[in-house]
């Protein structure tokens, strides 16, 4: 198995799968609780980047060919059974390239579901958008925080808080040497979710020219990451997800 998938509740013996892919500076942490969400026939796989969590010791990764090449490994290792993808802010991203690649295989995904951000088709937008890379730690831990990603426990902890930075600006240098290629469209059908107070997502995100198998977009109450209850549950807003 690849070092970097993560179970927080193995279901092996379960027909359904569903694969999460972070957000920048993001691990897994975040997506952990749904599993309870998710009925007994599904199960939940976690794709741990480099620099983080169980791969602390490892160099976190700065480019995105790298760091695509790395999650699309952990997803191909889970890919033995009918599996949907998720990707949430730049993970949106990860997950829409994974299942490009992955539609050229014979384990493509049954559904694409992209979470509070814009369509790669507007990388170049997202390249100008503060706060850059290579802004000073203030200014990304002001976004950071704005955009509830820096839970009060690590602010509060230098050593996280540091960690936190760190990975935050490795992964935004890996979504500023994101490159789409025109034309480059998924099969699978895409449902696209967007908070109603998300100021990062501009209108409906500019999914649908991507979408050649399906498209569906469902706007949820709040910000960045929705309200607290919508989050803690939102698998149930995914139609191709069973839920409990």
């Amino acid at each position: 198995m690849h070092p970097g998938v993560v179970w927080p509740a193995r279901r092996p013996y379960a027909d359904q799968l569903l694969v999460c892919l972070s957000y920048r500076g993001g691990g897994t942490t975040a997506f952990r609780p749904w599993a309870r969400v998710l009925a007994d026939d599904c199960d939940l796989a976690l794709i741990c980047y480099p620099g983080r969590e169980r791969r602390f010791s490892e160099p976190a990764l700065r480019d995105w060919p790298t760091l695509f090449g790395d999650a699309l490994a952990a997803v191909r290792s889970v890919a033995d059974r009918p599996y949907v993808l998720f990707g949430h802010s730049t993970g949106t991203w990860m997950a829409f390239e994974v299942a490009v690649a992955m539609e050229r295989s014979s384990n493509p995904p049954v559904a694409l579901v992209v979470s509070a951000g814009n369509a790669p088709t507007r990388a170049e937008e997202e390249r100008r958008r503060t706060p850059r890379a290579g802004a000073p730690d203030e200014d990304l831990l002001r976004w950071m925080v704005r955009f509830g990603q820096l839970p009060p426990v690590v602010l509060a902890d230098p050593d996280a808080r540091q960690m936190a930075l760190d990975l935050f600006r490795a992964d935004s240098w890996a979504a500023d040497s994101y490159e789409y290629v025109p034309g480059r469209t998924v099969r699978a059908p895409l449902h696209v979710l967007c908070g109603t107070d998300d100021a990062q997502v501009d209108g409906d995100g500019g999914w649908e020219p991507l979408a050649t198998g399906g498209y569906r977009l469902d706007r949820l109450p709040g910000g960045h990451f929705y309200t607290t209850d919508v989050w803690a549950t939102l698998p149930r807003w995914m139609p191709a997800v069973t839920t409990a």
